[in-house]
């Protein structure tokens, strides 16, 4: 939590343009300054403050992971409760659908669909959201079988809760556990998954700064100036494992299986 608490602080302090230097800013008498009092992590090839673009990567490839994990969170719990509740056809429909796209590997997924819309911030989020989409709608779709014959759901029907109501209020309440926990491993995934299609040069694109594209830029630099490929780098590693860990530490909070072992 501390981990993903500064990331966020520092996602907000580059939103509100509360960073030391301009990061589009270009300063050619700067080119390729090591760290120093003036630039605590040193310049890039245009004379660019690397603090300045490294809080902006890291603003941008969170907010990419935060909506892209969201949308696909949204998109799965709709289709996993439904698919739960009203079997049948739909159920193989959707189930069917999401192992066509579980068959896929994650970035070539990414890859073919920013090939039909073209590169860009928005397509990443798309793409990122339509690969993750079937583990959620996987994550729901079990307890949610489980769930529908139990005793709580049989009352609510008896007293008259209409299909949407018991979806809402009583299957989705008591998945919050199970989706809290996926979705914190599932932003560790994304940002990864971002990270890779900017450094192709299909996520974000240039002269803004994603934590992919950041290493993209670098890596032809590595010898001359390798702090502009280990900043960019510990920032990703720093927060896949910040969201990791949490994820870790919320499945065996949430787990009651867990929590009496522990007992």
């Amino acid at each position: 939590m501390t981990i993903i608490a500064i990331l966020l602080v520092t996602a907000i302090l580059a939103e509100f343009g509360l960073m030391p230097y301009d990061p589009l800013s270009q300063d050619r008498t700067a080119r390729l300054q090591g760290p120093s009092a003036a630039h605590l992590f040193g310049t890039d090839l245009f004379g660019r403050d690397l603090l300045s673009r490294l809080m902006t990567g890291i603003s941008q490839s969170l907010t990419v992971s935060f909506l892209a994990v969201g949308a696909a969170a949204l998109a799965g719990t709709v289709m996993g409760l439904t698919a739960a509740w009203f079997g049948g056809l739909w159920d193989g429909t959707v189930m069917r659908v999401m192992d066509v796209l579980l068959a896929f590997p994650a970035i070539l997924l990414a890859l073919l669909i920013i090939a039909i819309f073209g590169p860009g911030g928005w397509t990443s989020i798309l793409a990122i959201a339509i690969v993750y989409t079937p583990i959620f709608t996987r994550v729901v779709r079990g307890p949610a079988l489980s769930l529908k014959h139990r005793e709580f759901i049989d009352a609510a029907r008896i007293f008259g809760s209409s299909r949407r109501y018991i979806m809402v209020w009583h299957l989705s309440l008591n998945l919050v556990a199970p989706l809290m926990v996926q979705v914190t491993l599932a932003l560790a995934w994304a940002l990864l998954t971002e990270a890779g299609l900017s450094f192709l040069g299909l996520g974000t694109q240039p002269p803004h700064a994603s934590l992919g594209l950041m290493l993209a830029d670098a890596r032809n630099l590595m010898e001359i100036a390798p702090w502009l490929l280990l900043v960019p780098a510990l920032a990703l590693m720093l927060s896949v494992l910040g969201f990791n860990l949490l994820g870790d530490a919320l499945r065996d909070l949430l787990d009651p299986r867990t929590r009496r072992t522990l007992a």
